[in-house]
């Protein structure tokens, strides 16, 4: 074994077996960089074949710190355990029986000991299982079904860094991701990418920090703006299930509530208002009852109540013509992960998945909520969470007649 001094951690780098007693190496996986940093090795420790009745005393003896197993009676649990030539010996147990026991139940298959000539106590182990990440969602979260589907994030700021991140941790099977600005200074106080990536196109950077997290995602960076290549996005939609946008300025939201609707996809948009002062997510579904973008908000304009695209003509930033940064990273991650999930849904309940269903086509969140402003806006508590309904397309809307 090896051990990592600043964690105070042992990793097993190599094993011993077979009747030759060859020494066979263990490699932890390529993205385990920490585990791999490992020196000499060092240490030594053996291991052996216990029943499983060893392993539940490890179990019991785990949540009685102090307790120690007299070395002789250690050792006539496993007669082969030799009393410490050094005076002190690891010594991982393995109990394959365990797996004969119906569950549930507590046990490992795997454990270790602290061994002296005193005696043995409970040493904290952890073995990398055969499956994890999201595999180990399998059976617990409909991940066949995501792992087939795609989801295009239009505009990956703050936001929408956000909703792709909470997208691939889903176990979408494909992610596009499509935003022509670089990463800048400003950006870092809010964005989930640092530092380190200042000055690369977002959609580059980004793809490869969930890369690097999620191996299995089809990620596909697209340095575009989807106002000025419409023509290009428009082709893209039919590839995917469903649009996220998270773009700043009243024409992004335009071109994709129009081109999601003619492509026959749902879309959703995400924002923050009134320089943080709500948050909202707007699901426009492929319903002949329920409007476009520009058919949703017009009950609003009616009323002389707030108009929302217009607050989102400017980026937030630093200076003019920058709107200023009074929406905080942790609630534009809120919207995100909000986003993220009401893409999610609408993915899963087109697939069968019922429960999914949402109580409404908008939701707005008070994140710093301020009096004065008119319903749907009207909410005076953080933290609230209101839903509304959709409303039905206006007559003659282009973006909602048949093309």
């Amino acid at each position: 074994m090896a051990r990592l001094p600043d964690d105070d951690v042992y990793v097993v780098t190599k094993y011993r077996g077979g009747r030759e007693g060859a020494f066979f190496p263990v490699q932890p996986a390529a993205g385990q960089s920490r585990l791999r940093q490992v020196g000499d090795d060092t240490y030594l420790a053996t291991w052996h074949r216990a029943p499983a009745a060893v392993h539940w005393h490890h179990w019991r003896l785990a949540a009685r710190p102090g307790f120690v197993v007299p070395i002789d009676d250690f050792r006539s649990l496993i007669p082969t355990v030799r009393h410490p030539h050094d005076g002190r010996e690891l010594v991982i147990t393995h109990a394959p029986s365990v797996a004969d026991i119906p569950e549930p139940h507590p046990l490992p298959e795997f454990a270790a000991w602290d061994v002296t000539r005193e005696g043995a106590v409970p040493f904290d182990l952890a073995v990398e299982p055969r499956a994890y990440g999201l595999g180990q969602l399998i059976g617990h979260w409909p991940l066949e079904t995501l792992q087939t589907r795609a989801v295009l994030v239009v505009g990956v700021g703050s936001i929408g860094g956000a909703v792709a991140d909470s997208l691939a941790g889903y176990g979408l099977g494909r992610l596009d991701l499509l935003d022509p600005d670089r990463l800048l200074w400003h950006n870092t106080v809010r964005h989930v990418l640092g530092d380190g990536e200042v000055g690369r196109f977002k959609t580059d950077a980004l793809k490869d920090m969930l890369k690097a997290r999620w191996p299995e995602l089809d990620v596909r960076s697209h340095v575009k703006n989807v106002v000025r290549d419409a023509a290009e996005v428009r082709p893209l939609l039919k590839e995917v299930d469903a649009v996220v946008c998270a773009a700043d300025g009243i024409a992004s939201r335009r071109v994709v509530s129009h081109l999601a609707r003619r492509a026959g996809r749902d879309a959703v948009l995400t924002s923050v208002l009134e320089d943080g002062a709500f948050g909202e997510v707007l699901r426009l579904r492929r319903a002949p009852d329920e409007g476009c973008l520009l058919c949703r908000r017009a009950p609003l304009y009616g009323s002389g109540g707030m108009d929302p695209e217009r607050a989102l003509e400017r980026g937030y930033g630093d200076g003019d013509p920058h709107r200023p940064m009074t929406a905080v990273g942790p609630d534009l991650r809120l919207m995100g992960s909000l986003a993220a999930k009401v893409t999610i849904a609408s993915v899963l309940q087109r697939h069968g998945y019922n429960e999914q269903r949402l109580p409404g086509e908008q939701a707005i969140i008070a994140l710093r909520p301020q009096p004065g402003f008119q319903a749907p806006f009207d909410l005076r508590r953080a933290g609230e969470v209101q839903w509304h309904p959709a409303t039905p397309p206006l007559p003659g809307c282009v973006t909602c007649s048949h093309p």
